[in-house]
């Protein structure tokens, strides 16, 4: 994690950057511009405007682009041309410990994301509750299931064009989770299709929190990312221990 940081520090600060400037030109444009047309919109029974529908969403959505960019394409470099985990496993180093160095380090990339849009969520008024402190912890239970998920996919990955598949996941999900509008615009059947993808679990986590819309479903949405979580550090243990411990 400490090299990782420091690399991220000499080499890789403006990608860090574009990363946060993303979402704000996203509630900039939609929030602001489009949310003028749109005015208010149902969230749990209550009536919030446009921009404070839509900012919990996208800084669910920066938590998650933050920790997958670091758990995915540096893993896949460190994997298939730094051969930096060779090494590092020839030490005392389990798999585990690797795995969660990476994972702490995109954990890491994501909650700076997610706490740079939520200054601005704070500086705008867009906070509607003294709940949206809680915003923060979910923003890194978010970035840790993501990450964790992310490292043990790509494992799995050997071409650059492979990588691909990242964004053709991502960019449905980021646009169909509830993000822009209520999930109750879609027919059923697509709506449970929606409640399976993890964005969707931290959209609603952060927006409750946000809005004050405080019910027993955020306890769900905390249970499927803890499960994301487990599940992504078995694969990624068992992954890193298929790969250099043969």
């Amino acid at each position: 994690m400490a090299r990782s940081w420091t690399a991220t520090k000499t080499t890789n600060w403006l990608v860090v950057v574009s990363g946060f400037l993303e979402p704000v030109l996203y509630l900039l444009s939609l929030g602001v511009g489009l949310g003028r047309l749109i005015g208010t919109v149902d969230t749990g029974g209550q009536q919030v405007s446009y921009a404070a529908f839509i900012a919990p969403a996208l800084l669910a959505t920066s938590a998650m682009n933050g920790a997958v960019m670091d758990s995915t394409f540096n893993v896949f470099f460190k994997l298939n041309f730094g051969k930096l985990y060779e090494g590092m496993l020839a030490t005392p180093l389990g798999p585990l410990d690797v795995a969660l160095g990476e994972i702490m380090m995109a954990l890491l990339r994501g909650a700076l994301y997610g706490l740079a849009f939520l200054g601005v969520m704070w500086a705008v008024g867009l906070n509607l509750s003294w709940t949206a402190l809680l915003a923060f912890p979910a923003l890194l239970i978010i970035a840790f299931g993501f990450a964790s998920l992310g490292m043990g996919i790509v494992s799995f990955m050997k071409t650059f064009t492979q990588m691909d598949w990242i964004f053709f996941v991502l960019l449905p999900m980021f646009l169909l989770s509830s993000t822009f509008f209520p999930i109750t615009v879609y027919p059923r059947a697509v709506q449970i299709v929606i409640q399976c993808l993890p964005l969707w679990h931290g959209i609603e986590l952060v927006r409750g929190l946000t809005t004050g819309v405080i019910t027993s479903a955020l306890l769900w949405h905390v249970l499927y990312y803890a499960g994301m979580i487990a599940a992504g550090l078995v694969l990624t243990t068992t992954r890193l221990k298929a790969l250099f411990l043969k």
